[in-house]
C-alpha cells in the first residue's frame, strides 16, 4: 500500500510538472461558442473542437502550436509578421507558436477542400476557434510567470454568464470588409495588437481583466469572424435576438 502511495504521488507530481509547463487553454468552451454564435457561424457549436482535439496527446504537438503566439520581442503585429506565420502551420517544432498564420492556414484548407469538392466545415471550424483565441490577451504574450499564474483565471472570466450575454459581444461588433489576404492580415494584426496592449496592461497592473475588458475583446473576435464568414462566400446567420 505505501509503495502504491508513492507511485500516485510520484506519478502526480510528473503530471502536475508537465501540465504547469505547457500553455493553457485560451478563453474557456462555451466562451469560445458564443464568439462563434455572435459572428453568425452556423456549426458555433464545433467552435470547441480545436481544443478537445489538443486533449489528445498524440495531437496535441502539433495543434497546440496553432492556437497562441506568445511574441517574445514584444513586437508590434503586422500583416507581415502574420503572413510570416502561415508556412509554420501546424508545425510542431515552434516553440513561439503561431496563431496569426493558423488563421489563414485554416482557411486555405477550408478553400482547399472546398475546392476539390470535399466537406469543408471542418477547417472552418478550427479558424473559428483561433480567431477567438485571438483577442485572448494572454495568447499574445510572453508566457511568463505572470501568465502562467493568471491564464486559467483569465480565460473563464465571463464563462459562466455568456452564453446568456450573446448582445454583449453583438453590441460592440464591427463591419469589417475582407476582399483578400492582404485585408486579413491586416485585420488579424490590429485584433492582436488590441490583445497584446491589454496583456502588457494588466501585467504592469497586476490584474486580472474585468469583465467589460473581456466582453470588447471578444467583441473583436467576434466581428473579424464575421468577416471571414463572408469572405469565404458564406452567409452569416442573423443575429441571436
Amino acid at each position: 500500500m505505501r509503495t502504491l502511495s508513492r507511485n500516485i504521488a510520484s506519478l502526480s507530481a510528473v503530471l502536475s510538472l508537465t501540465l504547469s509547463s505547457l500553455p493553457a487553454l485560451a478563453w474557456h468552451d462555451k466562451t469560445h461558442l458564443s464568439v462563434a454564435e455572435a459572428a453568425g457561424f452556423d456549426l458555433w457549436y464545433s467552435a470547441a473542437a480545436p481544443d478537445v482535439a489538443k486533449s489528445k496527446s498524440e495531437f496535441r504537438p502539433i495543434e497546440e502550436k496553432n492556437h497562441y503566439f506568445n511574441n517574445n520581442a514584444g513586437k508590434e503585429v503586422d500583416a507581415a509578421m502574420v503572413m510570416s506565420q502561415v508556412e509554420r502551420y501546424n508545425k510542431p517544432e515552434d516553440g513561439e507558436g503561431h496563431l496569426y498564420g493558423a488563421i489563414i492556414g485554416a482557411i486555405r484548407a477550408y478553400k482547399a477542400e472546398q475546392n476539390s469538392g470535399k466537406y469543408a466545415e471542418y477547417p472552418l471550424a478550427f479558424c473559428a476557434h483561433y480567431v477567438a483565441d485571438l483577442s485572448m490577451p494572454l495568447h499574445n504574450t510572453a508566457y511568463d510567470d505572470f501568465n502562467k499564474n493568471r491564464h486559467s483565471i483569465n480565460d473563464g472570466i465571463v464563462e459562466g454568464s455568456v452564453r446568456n450575454n450573446l448582445g454583449s459581444i453583438q453590441r460592440n461588433m464591427e463591419d469589417i470588409t475582407i476582399l483578400n489576404e492582404a485585408d486579413l492580415a491586416r485585420e488579424i494584426a490590429k485584433v492582436a495588437n488590441t490583445a497584446r496592449k491589454l496583456g502588457n496592461q494588466i501585467r504592469e497592473e497586476q490584474r486580472d481583466m474585468t469583465q467589460n475588458e473581456v466582453y470588447t475583446q471578444l467583441s473583436r473576435s467576434a466581428s473579424l469572424l464575421h468577416a471571414v464568414l463572408k469572405y469565404v462566400g458564406k452567409t452569416p446567420a442573423s443575429p441571436v435576438s
